[in-house]
């Protein structure tokens, strides 16, 4: 098998009929070439008269080894299978998940296939009593707080674009998309560049890994929350869930970066934690049609492309970091509390992206020199300091503002662009909720930004505060093992914990933690 890498193609190439390309991409008869299918696809939309679809693709071909000679962009392609372990020696304790995000999801399979049964325990509620639960709130009920964007079946994933790209180098990486697509997300998953699922599909596909696990013989429990650890002699010996003491010798802690609660109850418990850097900011909304036309031009309105997206950054004068984050083309900005009298918000679309709007996140980077304070857990505090703050300047009702007025002093007010955000928004100035280096680098960036892509500074932008939640303000330490430095048998992994930064990177932590754990038993 080749790959042959950089093919560019145009918009209405018919993709289950590659044989003539590559026999002409690889200067040989058609007969020589077995098969030809699409491994990676992107969008080059660099010439805005010529928006072209740049491929790689598997051949299989006779004398693959004198058709490399002819094509420099060609070679051989290796790829290692994962191997899903299995344990030989089973334990008399079943080994314990805390939380059933992506990586609670992942570290599941990988002890529910080995034969180890896991015991997975879910703060927040299954999946459907979850949408209703979201669908609630956004309706104007009150937030539960153990049941929203944040906790639940799927993690704060499940209620999000459900992207599956991600900047970490993994053999694990192709075979936790292979599993997405196995539990019925879209063959797409595996060949777009920028994957994604889509909060719809996701919520399917999580209750359908969720059954594997269970007829493998593993038990999941909803609204089972966290609440003690117990130790001797350095080794973990019970867990507390629901004030139930239950014992355990070996646990995997898959629990979300707002978990902030569990947050203090492991410092507490003299869990080795540290504070890390995360970042603040807002979401920014502008009319999907115009981003489409911005990145590709004329062919903007082509059937064959999807929705545009955009990643952009900028390094200021000041010193901070601002970027775009979870970009989410034709969707909208969710509230996404979880604790009562604080707002934060995020962004979520469908597997379509056909909502008119699109929306980014837009962060400025935090330092733990920016907390105030040496404690592990300042980070959290500076985040609901923000959050609180935001709740109090509308009585719980989302704060909003447009670019015209934010970055340009105009009048506030709604032009084309609609807020999306539920169940109400109101008018409100950015500087009473950020400190004022937030607010100063969001405004330098906006139009640094609007170089990039015209009109990103366009006066009618909607721009939605405050985005916090975008990765964990601490890391609980771990040994090479995998392993608390603190406590043996104890495996921290995922967005919580400091170690991952998306759906995929989190599902990958899990994995690796999982066998982990099964290595601990050798």
């Amino acid at each position: 098998m080749i790959i042959v890498k950089d093919v560019n193609l145009p918009l209405d190439t018919d993709f289950s009929s590659l044989l003539p390309i590559m026999a002409k991409e690889l200067k040989t008869e058609i007969s020589n070439i077995k098969s030809a299918k699409l491994y990676r696809k992107s969008v080059d939309a660099r010439h805005k008269n010529n928006v072209c679809f740049c491929c790689s693709i598997l051949v299989e071909a006779k004398s693959e080894g004198k058709l490399l000679k002819n094509c420099k962009k060609a070679s051989f392609f290796r790829q290692e299978p994962y191997i899903w372990q299995k344990c030989e020696t089973i334990p008399d304790k079943r080994p314990v998940i805390i939380g059933f995000g992506p990586a609670g999801m992942f570290a599941g399979l990988v002890l529910a296939r080995a034969g180890l049964k896991p015991i997975i325990f879910e703060r927040g509620y299954d999946v459907d009593r979850r949408q209703k639960d979201v669908s609630d709130f956004f309706g104007g009920k009150k937030l539960n707080p153990e049941s929203n964007i944040q906790f639940g079946e799927g993690g704060a994933g499940t209620f999000s674009d459900g992207k599956l790209n991600t900047g970490i180098k993994d053999p694990r990486i192709r075979e936790v998309l292979k599993t997405f697509v196995s539990f019925g997300a879209k063959e797409n998953v595996l060949t777009d560049s920028k994957p994604h699922i889509g909060t719809d599909i996701l919520r399917v596909v999580v209750k359908n890994i969720r059954n594997e696990i269970i007829d493998l013989g593993g038990d999941i429990y909803f609204a089972k929350k966290l609440d003690g650890i117990f130790s001797e002699n350095g080794r973990l010996s019970a867990i507390s869930v629901n004030k139930e003491k239950i014992e355990c010798e070996r646990l995997i802690l898959c629990i979300g970066h707002s978990a902030r609660d569990t947050f203090e109850m492991l410092k507490d418990s003299k869990i080795e934690m540290e504070q890390k850097p995360f970042a603040v900011g807002v979401r920014i909304e502008h009319l999907q049609k115009d981003i489409n036309k911005a990145l590709y031009g004329d062919f903007y309105e082509n059937e064959n492309l999807d929705s545009a997206s955009y990643k952009m950054a900028t390094h200021l004068q000041n010193g901070r970091g601002v970027y775009t984050f979870c970009m989410c083309p034709g969707g909208e900005v969710v509230n996404a509390s979880s604790e009562e009298k604080m707002i934060a918000v995020n962004g979520m679309s469908e597997n379509a992206r056909n909502k008119e709007n699109a929306n980014s996140a837009l962060l400025v980077s935090v330092y733990t020199s920016d907390f105030g304070s040496d404690d592990c857990l300042a980070g959290c505090r500076l985040q609901r300091e923000i959050e609180n703050k935001a709740y109090s300047l509308g009585g719980g009702k989302v704060p909003i503002t447009t670019v015209g007025h934010f970055v340009f002093g105009k009048e506030a007010k709604i032009g084309k662009v609609k807020p999306s955000v539920k169940p109400e928004w109101i008018f409100a100035e950015l500087e009473d909720i950020f400190p004022s280096f937030v607010t100063d680098s969001l405004k330098k960036a906006i139009t640094e930004f609007d170089k990039k892509i015209k009109g990103f500074s366009s006066f009618d932008a909607v721009i939605t505060a405050p985005e916090t939640r975008s990765s964990s303000p601490i890391r609980i330490l771990r040994n090479e093992k995998g392993e608390s430095l603190s406590l043996t048998g104890f495996f921290p992994c995922g967005e919580g914990a400091g170690y991952a930064g998306g759906i995929t990177s989190a599902a990958v932590d899990g994995m690796k933690a999982a066998e982990n754990l099964i290595r601990s038993y050798m």
